[in-house]
């Protein structure tokens, strides 16, 4: 991988919001953690010297039989790439991948990627002339031939763009999941589902595996839009692979670690051991944006007037970048007291995401009850969630929502199920559950 210049790290600053006060006998401490990155030197456009890249990004279209119905989803998806690739910086280097139930390398097609140039872009926008339907899904041949081609680079800054119309129905669940396994800590990706034929759990499972976006375009016509989108915030990526590096003392345990924002995604099952008492939570490539996260830790049980450090976050790049360590750190503290009102009083930022991240199950669950015909199940989830986006202001949910349930009274979750659903709307509240808001300042 290569080295990272002082010139192109993004400078990372960690701050910690919580209530430290703990009752006598008190264990859990929750703490909501603020990183952000500024002022990198835009790495992921730029060359290495010696002409090599340092940045890969391998485009994967869904190239089988149903993206023919109608004809116009093969059409805009190929219109879609060709936007992302006019998107790419010079001196990133790219590949497209046709999709099918095999995976096939459209451009360059030469087991390797092209260097973005002006000649390597019309280059490819012709090769994606050749594009035709035909075929089944297999996603986890494509996810394979993007990680080879990626490894093979060399470049630091690795990123897939995935999209699929249908279901993964030419590989068995056991074979896809094999490869996000593999894949997951090589590079990160973002998935899309086109249309309403495809399923939402295989699509958000490659995104979260991969720590990457999900999201649905229902109508393939505003494929062009999102994939500029996500080409630019690929292009934005600066560092890759950072780690949240959680140490906690003897005797502390971490209960969770979560992100919160922009996303929920639960890290915990994530961690690799990174020294005697600390551990590391892989978040990705970064740019210039800041996110949250929930760290639990049990501590052991505090006595009044007690003080003790319960965790230290730290961000640290690969050892092969050049620099293990960023310079920034934040800690997580606990004290014991017999003041009542002060132990019970809860973070503003840790009560805002706890309901963030019950609101996304609550979605889910609700989503699932109603599919399954439980509909008092689904009527009393809903309406949680309801309750939960209004009380938030997550105004997005709540818009999402009101496409589900009818609202009766947002305040107390009194909602009642429409009758007719929209696939469309059922699907994309289910793929956007897990979007946040951030806590009111």
């Amino acid at each position: 991988m290569p080295s990272l210049s002082k010139s192109n790290v993004p400078q990372f600053s960690v701050d910690v919001y919580q209530n430290e006060y703990l009752p006598e006998g008190g264990r859990e401490v929750n703490a909501i953690v603020t990183v952000t990155s500024t002022g990198g030197g835009t790495s992921g456009g730029l060359p290495l010297p010696g002409g090599s890249a340092s940045a890969g990004v391998v485009i994967m279209v869904d190239c089988s039989g149903s993206m023919e119905y109608p004809p116009t989803k093969m059409r805009n998806a190929r219109d879609a790439t060709a936007v992302a690739i006019d998107a790419l910086r010079d001196g990133v280097a790219f590949a497209v991948v046709a999709g099918t139930h095999q995976a096939r390398e459209v451009y360059p097609a030469n087991g390797g990627l092209a260097v973005a140039d002006a000649t390597t872009r019309a280059q490819a926008k012709q090769a994606l002339r050749k594009l035709t339907a035909g075929g089944g899904t297999a996603i986890g041949t494509w996810l394979r031939l993007a990680d080879r081609l990626l490894d093979g680079s060399g470049v630091g800054i690795r990123h897939g763009i995935l999209l699929t119309d249908g279901r993964n129905e030419h590989e068995k669940p056991e074979d896809l999941a094999s490869a996000l396994d593999s894949c997951a800590g090589r590079f990160t990706c973002d998935a899309r589902g086109v249309g309403t034929d495809w399923e939402v759990k295989e699509v958000t499972g490659i995104a979260s595996a991969l720590l990457g976006s999900a999201d649905i375009v229902a109508d393939p016509a505003g494929l062009a839009a999102d994939f500029q989108a996500m080409m630019h915030s690929a292009m934005g990526k600066e560092v890759a692979d950072v780690g949240l590096r959680v140490w906690t003392p003897q005797n502390a345990e971490i209960a969770f670690v979560k992100q919160v924002a922009p996303t929920v995604e639960d890290l915990t099952g994530r961690r690799t051991q990174s020294g005697p008492r600390s551990g590391d939570y892989p978040t990705g490539s970064w740019g210039d944006e800041s996110r949250d996260y929930h760290i639990c830790v049990k501590v052991p049980p505090v006595v009044v007037g007690q003080e003790m450090l319960a965790a230290r976050i730290s961000l640290v790049f690969p050892q092969a970048a050049g620099t293990p360590e960023v310079p920034a750190q934040g800690l997580v503290r606990a004290l014991g007291t017999d003041d009542m009102a002060a132990s019970t009083r809860i973070s503003p930022q840790v009560a805002h995401y706890t309901g963030q991240a019950e609101l996304a199950q609550a979605i889910q669950q609700g989503l699932e009850a109603r599919k399954s015909g439980d509909l008092d199940a689904a009527t009393a989830k809903l309406g949680r969630a309801v309750q939960l986006a209004s009380v938030s202001g997550n105004e997005g949910t709540a818009k999402l929502l009101a496409k589900v349930v009818d609202v009766v009274d947002a305040a107390n979750g009194t909602v009642r199920l429409k009758p007719k659903v929209a696939d469309a709307d059922e699907m994309t509240l289910e793929t956007r559950s897990t979007v946040t808001v951030r806590v009111k300042k």
